[in-house]
């Protein structure tokens, strides 16, 4: 199972390096999207807002490669594979199999990681008067900034 994790990680992260370098240097052809895919694709590009999906997908991808960070990877990566999902899903249905590769790699390595997201998933934090941190239903105390 390590091995699966390992070779899922560093595949995972060349595949958002790779796509995010196209995007700033155009070395593998891309496809036109017809209809609303299109538009959707020009508006984020004529914003220039693709700098920061581009940048995300390049930063996320190197933590996977070099296996370091890699929960802060995964935080990075998550929102921009369920933007492209759902981009394929809505607007570009003949092109999902790559981000159903992708989200099936994410998925492999979160599991073996997801005990760094512990604390994403209490259903309560009580805060302690008087204290600065919150203890949680499991009993691990957390910082809080004030």
């Amino acid at each position: 199972m390590k091995h699966i994790v390992n070779i899922s990680r560093i595949l995972l992260g060349l595949i958002f390096v790779i796509f995010g370098l196209n995007g700033f240097m155009h070395f593998i052809p891309t496809t036109q999207f017809p209809g609303i895919g299109g538009q959707f694709l020009g508006a984020i590009f004529s914003s220039h807002f693709y700098v920061v999906v581009f940048l995300t997908q390049i930063v996320g991808g190197l933590l996977m490669v070099a296996n370091r960070y890699v929960p802060f990877g995964l935080l990075l990566l998550g929102p921009v594979l369920v933007n492209i999902l759902s981009f394929h899903i809505f607007m570009a249905p003949t092109k999902i199999p790559l981000a159903l590769v992708a989200t099936a790699l994410w998925l492999i390595v979160f599991f073996r990681v997801r005990s760094a997201f512990s604390g994403v998933f209490v259903q309560r934090v009580q805060e302690e008067v008087g204290r600065s941190s919150w203890r949680t239903e499991s009993g691990s105390i957390a910082v809080r900034a004030r």
